[in-house]
């Protein structure tokens, strides 16, 4: 017998996050971490839109947006002039109840996160390192070293590794890590500033090949510093301080350091794993894809992942799907780590290209145009839609199905936020559900009464029609809240071949 359903190596924010929707649904795990506590240092520092709609899951969305800091604001800045101010406040308004990026340093995060855990009754194994595992064909069985030399056979019925870019559990199952690593060095810092205007924004920064980005944490004029190290002194980072790092950008932004309160360097790789699902054992977050810090993307994907997969192994440990209904967590969150890949690989190399022409875009055209084009609301919009993860969806996925107006199976449900009742308020509970925007027939309300299915019927307006949503058409949402099923016709017949055709048990 597993002497748990999940065992979780990794308790990073993926991690962290399966665990939290795992215990939610009622499924037993166990979290390890080689590390003696939660991060003290922190490069990931957005939370996406995407993320804080999904936190609402947990009734978290509200305490991190508390804890963290609404940035106002980018300023690019080119050769020590500004460029173009960037208002960033409510750039997605009609898309989403949460309009902005918000900074949340990732150690911060990772420390609500446990908190969170704790409340539900599951404590991380600190200190607690995978050193190998076997797998059967009903059990993963790992072997678990303790802080004081002792090791530990411990067997689960899955396994996922949640353990960053050197993942031992990738390494074990043998899964490749396609892709390769940038010749540019970074650094990262957290640093008190003064002089800087406007002061509690974002800024960016150009110097020919130097640029730095400052994001404000909003509060004591503290912020992060990030920025790349070129010419000899990369080969060296071990050595290097704060003060080898190129400082033209910096001093083009006319601020002045007044401390540094933490320093480091790192390279930044750009790969995506072969496999994320071998047999019982999964990768999620750094374990399965890594990309440039380019958008703020990397951390709100991992924790998409998991929350893409959870709801999956919930309905498999319970009995209530079979085992393929797994496959498609690597379907669905491989193709968009392939493409979330090349897009942030494309705007790395446009920040750190090298050369005259390069240097001329950046420093001119790029600001002229930045400033132009975000005055366009309809920009804006789509921006901050590519920026937030509201544009992700899974239409290719085998667990879509039809079309709607305009939205597919497999797409994020529109937020409609004009009418009577928002329309995502009852996403907060991790189920499947049923979705009509005019009137439900009455074998659609008979038969989601029958299995226990809640039916959330919204009376129509005009501003639906607009937002893609179709009259008296019935969405099927799944408890990630992706759009599972599309029925035009609204047929509760419909509705039951879904579920049938997926191998999926009913909830009653």
């Amino acid at each position: 017998m597993a002497q748990t359903d999940v065992l979780i190596v990794g308790a990073g924010p993926t991690g962290l996050t399966l665990a939290l929707w795992l215990t939610r649904q009622g499924v037993a795990v166990r979290v390890v971490d080689k590390s003696s506590g939660p991060g003290e240092a922190s490069r990931a520092m957005a939370v996406q839109a995407r993320t804080l709609e999904l936190y609402r899951q947990l009734d978290m969305a509200e305490a991190v947006i508390a804890a963290g800091y609404k940035t106002p604001a980018m300023n690019m800045w080119a050769r020590g002039s500004h460029r173009a101010r960037i208002p960033l406040i409510d750039a997605g308004k009609e898309v989403s109840a949460y309009p902005f990026v918000l900074i949340y340093p990732q150690d911060r995060h990772e420390r609500l996160l446990v908190l969170k855990l704790q409340s539900l009754g599951v404590e991380v194994a600190w200190q607690t390192e995978m050193l190998s595992f076997e797998e059967d064909e009903r059990h993963v069985t790992a072997r678990l070293k303790h802080a004081d030399g002792q090791e530990e056979s411990f067997t689960a019925a899955y396994l996922a590794g949640c353990d960053g870019a050197r993942s031992l559990v990738r390494h074990e199952i043998g899964s490749g890590f396609e892709g390769g690593t940038y010749k540019q060095l970074f650094y990262v810092a957290d640093v008190r500033v003064t002089g800087i205007e406007p002061a509690g924004e974002a800024h960016i920064a150009f110097d020919k090949s130097d640029f730095v980005l400052l994001l404000c944490y909003g509060e004591n004029d503290q912020y992060r510093l990030i920025g790349t190290v070129r010419d000899e002194r990369a080969e060296h980072p071990e050595q290097l301080t704060f003060a080898d790092v190129g400082h033209d950008a910096i001093n083009g932004l006319n601020l002045k350091i007044a401390e540094v309160n933490w320093f480091s360097t790192y390279r930044v790789h750009h790969r995506v794993t072969d496999h994320f699902r071998h047999g019982r054992a999964f990768l999620l977050g750094d374990a399965a894809h890594v990309h440039s810090p380019a958008g703020g993307q990397g951390m709100n994907t991992g924790i998409l992942d998991a929350i893409n997969l959870a709801w999956k192994l919930a309905a498999v440990v319970k009995g209530k799907a079979p085992d393929t209904l797994l496959d498609s967590y690597q379907v669905e969150r491989q193709a968009f780590a392939r493409t979330l890949v090349e897009t942030t690989d494309k705007l790395f190399t446009f920040v750190t290209a090298q050369g005259g022409f390069a240097d001329i875009v950046r420093t001119r055209i790029a600001p002229l145009f930045a400033s132009v084009a975000y005055k366009s609301e309809n920009v804006r919009e789509y921006l901050f839609r590519v920026v937030s993860q509201t544009t992700l969806d899974y239409r290719d996925s085998p667990l879509s199905r039809g079309k709607a107006g305009g939205v597919q199976g497999g797409d994020r449900l529109p937020w409609l936020p004009g009418g009577r009742a928002d329309n995502y308020d009852s996403l907060a509970a991790i189920l499947w559900q049923v979705h009509v925007y005019g009137e439900a027939k009455a074998d659609v309300s008979q038969w989601c009464a029958k299995h226990g299915i809640p039916l959330h019927v919204f009376a129509w307006e005009q501003a639906y029609e607009k937002a893609g949503v179709a009259r008296n058409a019935t969405y099927l949402l799944r408890p990630d809240t992706y759009v599972a099923l599309a029925d035009p016709e609204g047929e509760a017949s419909t509705l039951s071949r879904y579920f049938s055709e997926q191998g999926i048990m009913l909830p009653a």
